[in-house]
């Protein structure tokens, strides 16, 4: 063998190890997003995009330690994998944030994916013994809320489900909203023989009442199940026609109402909760939830509390567990769970710390039982796309900090005091009418200054948390 032949073959050799190598590492990364109610998806979405795409440039990015290390090379958006989820249109998005006068893009609702290339060299030994430029592929999936509060359900009977709801409609606002679904149950048999335009009503009732939990000014978020509220093409399917019943004495008999109603929940949890668990949900690697805390406290301790109902509820359904090289291969599971505040320019700077322990305390519990068993969870406070500046001023000889901005709805900037955020989950004497009034705001007028790179506050953090491991 000549020593051309040879260098040849350790040439080829070497490329096949490190193939491998990366193979084994998992270049491929599914990041899902979603968020509670009115959470800011589809801005958040829009401006990781964003930043990615900008990368290192004018200083962007600085706690994002591929980027503070001079390895990041650039992204760029590609096709996407999955040929059956509509495509996540940030061309449309970022054009609205850019426009002249810029405007908050449209909410999304259902699933939707899109997939970005990511190029680096990678540090350490790697970088060393290969000195190569490697990509890493990222596939973000947007997907509403109400689908992840679904998983519950699996671990769920009717009776279990249907006895959880009753109890909830105990307490106000579900008290009061409940009641024209309540008193229409009230007048049927649960061992009557079911009637496909009973089983209807029942069902637009309760889903009626779903939806007036979720609309303002109440904003519920612990609504199941979340098809009712989302039903795109199962609409006026009979997966989507049954409701909680009270429980009987006796077992129902098969065609009876409470028999088909616990029949339809079934089958809801198997070709719609389990479906999505399976195609979806199951091979996700990281995943972020956002929530909007301001717009918690600013609704009361009602809404304050089903919120952190619905975050516990959430911790519950992930797949816990290191990832490990035959895990990655042949069982995908969560590894990284990130959960965050957005809004945070809403308030002034010196109030982002209290917004990040808040959420904190709320998600404790959880997260050390997730912690235990090998997963990694943050929490943090941020805005993916600034709209406001911070400006201290004296008031009555104090020095306080005030926010500059454009509430939602109004055209001329103001200067407002948008009060404290709560280090603690308030006691309940503590939560009186005027103590949270926390406003939304336009965007602003430019979003960027003058570079093209959208503002932001902690997103090189998130993308640290999600995808650093990744791109070391």
């Amino acid at each position: 063998m000549n020593k051309l032949t040879l260098k040849s073959l350790l040439t080829e050799t070497r490329k096949g190890f490190e193939d491998l190598l990366y193979l084994a590492m998992d270049r491929r990364i599914r990041l899902a997003v979603t968020g509670l109610n009115q959470a800011g998806k589809t801005v958040f979405i829009t401006s990781l995009i964003h930043q990615l795409l900008m990368g290192a440039r004018l200083g962007g990015l600085p706690f994002f330690r591929v980027v503070a290390d001079g390895r990041f090379q650039g992204a760029k958006t590609v096709l996407q994998s999955s040929m059956d989820i509509p495509a996540f249109r940030y061309d449309q998005f970022i054009e609205s944030l850019k426009g002249h006068p810029a405007q908050w893009p449209r909410a999304t609702d259902g699933l939707s994916e899109i997939r970005l290339a990511i190029r680096f060299r990678p540090g350490g030994l790697l970088h060393t013994r290969f000195k190569s430029t490697h990509t890493v592929y990222l596939d973000i999936i947007d997907y509403p809320g109400e689908w992840l509060l679904d998983l519950p359900l699996l671990g769920q009977s009717f009776n279990d489900w249907s006895n959880e709801i009753f109890a909830l409609c105990k307490t106000p606002p579900r008290e009061t909203l409940s009641r024209p679904w309540l008193t229409y149950l009230r007048q049927l048999q649960p061992l009557q023989p079911a009637e496909e335009g009973v089983l209807r009503q029942a069902s637009r009732l309760f889903t009626d009442f779903l939806l007036a939990c979720k609309r303002e000014p109440f904003g519920l978020n612990y609504l199941q199940p979340g098809r009712f509220l989302i039903p795109g093409d199962l609409k006026d399917a009979p997966l989507l026609t049954f409701c909680p019943m009270p429980a009987t004495e006796r077992l129902p008999e098969p065609g009876s109402l409470a028999q088909v109603m616990a029949q339809r929940f079934e089958s809801y949890k198997e070709l719609v909760v389990w479906r999505f668990y399976q195609q979806h949900f199951s091979n996700f690697d990281r995943q972020i939830v956002l929530v909007d805390l301001l717009k918690g406290l600013n609704r009361g301790p009602d809404h304050f509390a089903d919120m952190s109902r619905s975050l516990k509820s959430i911790l519950k359904n992930f797949d816990y567990g290191r990832s490990s090289l035959l895990s990655r291969l042949l069982q995908p599971r969560i590894d990284r769970l990130l959960f965050v505040a957005t809004k945070s320019d809403h308030v002034a700077a010196n109030q982002h710390n209290n917004l990040e322990r808040l959420l904190r305390r709320i998600v404790m519990d959880s997260v050390n039982e997730a912690a235990f068993n090998g997963v990694a969870v943050e929490t943090m406070a941020i805005s993916s796309i600034v709209s406001t500046e911070t400006v201290v001023k004296e008031y009555e000889g104090k020095r306080l900090s005030f926010v500059r901005g454009c509430p939602k709805g109004r055209s001329e900037e103001v200067l407002l005091f948008p009060g404290e955020i709560p280090e603690k989950i308030p006691r309940p004497e503590e939560w009186h009418t005027e103590r949270f009034n926390f406003l939304e705001f336009e965007p602003g007028s430019p979003m960027d200054d003058g570079d093209g790179r959208l503002n932001h506050y902690r997103l090189d953090l998130v993308l640290d948390f999600l995808l650093g491991d990744k791109l070391a």
